[in-house]
């Protein structure tokens, strides 16, 4: 009797540990590069080659900053811990709950009063009444950061928008971000924080949604949201995209007055994908000027 529920016991816990296998299977896509041996050789391997890079050259305007490459190795990092207002740089998190709910991308969404800016008063050229698909919502959303497109994307989630919201900071605990909350689908509450590595944990996640690199790099994008009327011109809102040296990805950018000018990216320098973050940079052009920066001191510091 004894012998057979001893059985029983071990076979409950083979089971159990098969179970908890298939779960981390299941959110594997979370994950830039799996721990085996041959890419903890590579991981050592890049992080060698960053080592020569010297640090104290490079000078960033940016309160926080970070450089990640793909094995997670940090290339360089400054405050990268601290958590700040990230504005919209959290609709990157908005587009992935959107898409991980599996809704029909080309259902047609309708802008109303609820969509509208009661936290800081921007103005958005989606009038009421304005319909587009919710994978256009999604794509302005995320390249000219249009708040009502945001806003409509969480408010038509199943169980609204604050459901939404308790859905984003879910998968943020998911995805290991721990020093980050969300407190709307824009970005306009100062309440959305993360620290740079948490934003660069979830640029590597958001890399696994295709439609989301699309639309972070597509510069400009036409949409006819009122019938009957002509169309809606955008333009994407990080600038570097229109820059030849650059190789990017995926970006966003994002600005309100308490995260100051922020921009996160992944892109290509040297051959080498990088995910780069920048937090409360001071003036309009800091972001880019602190990525250029960034770009010229690993061309000039590592040796292919």
């Amino acid at each position: 009797m004894q012998k057979s529920a001893l059985i029983f016991t071990l076979s409950l816990c083979l089971q159990s540990t098969a179970a908890l296998a298939e779960d981390l299977s299941a959110n594997e896509p979370l994950l830039v590069a799996k721990l085996s041996s041959t890419n903890t050789a590579k991981s050592r391997s890049s992080s060698s080659k960053w080592s020569a890079l010297n640090p104290a050259k490079l000078k960033l305007r940016s309160a926080s900053a970070l450089v990640m490459d793909i094995h997670g190795n940090d290339v360089y990092a400054k405050d990268a811990n601290k958590a700040r207002p990230i504005a919209s740089i959290t609709k990157l998190m908005t587009a992935m709950v959107t898409l991980d709910a599996k809704l029909q991308l080309k259902n047609k969404i309708t802008i109303t009063k609820a969509d509208r800016d009661r936290v800081k008063g921007t103005g958005s050229r989606l009038k009421y009444g304005a319909k587009l698909t919710r994978e256009q919502m999604i794509q302005l959303a995320l390249m000219s950061s249009e708040n009502r497109a945001a806003s409509a994307l969480g408010r038509s989630y199943p169980g609204g928008t604050a459901v939404f919201v308790k859905a984003m900071n879910k998968k943020a605990k998911l995805l290991g971000m721990r020093n980050s909350h969300f407190a709307d689908p824009a970005g306009l509450k100062p309440g959305n924080k993360a620290s740079a590595r948490d934003i660069a944990t979830m640029v590597r996640a958001a890399m696994r949604y295709p439609l989301i690199r699309k639309a972070t790099t597509t510069k400009k994008m036409t949409v006819y949201p009122y019938r009957g009327r002509g169309p809606l011109r955008y333009g994407n809102t990080n600038r570097l995209l229109k820059n030849k040296n650059w190789e990017i990805r995926l970006s966003k950018t994002g600005y309100i007055r308490e995260a100051g000018r922020c921009l996160t990216m992944q892109a290509e320098i040297s051959h080498q994908p990088l995910v780069i973050v920048l937090l409360n940079s001071y003036g309009k052009l800091t972001p880019t000027g602190d990525s250029n920066r960034i770009r010229k001191w690993i061309e000039g510091g590592i040796k292919l």
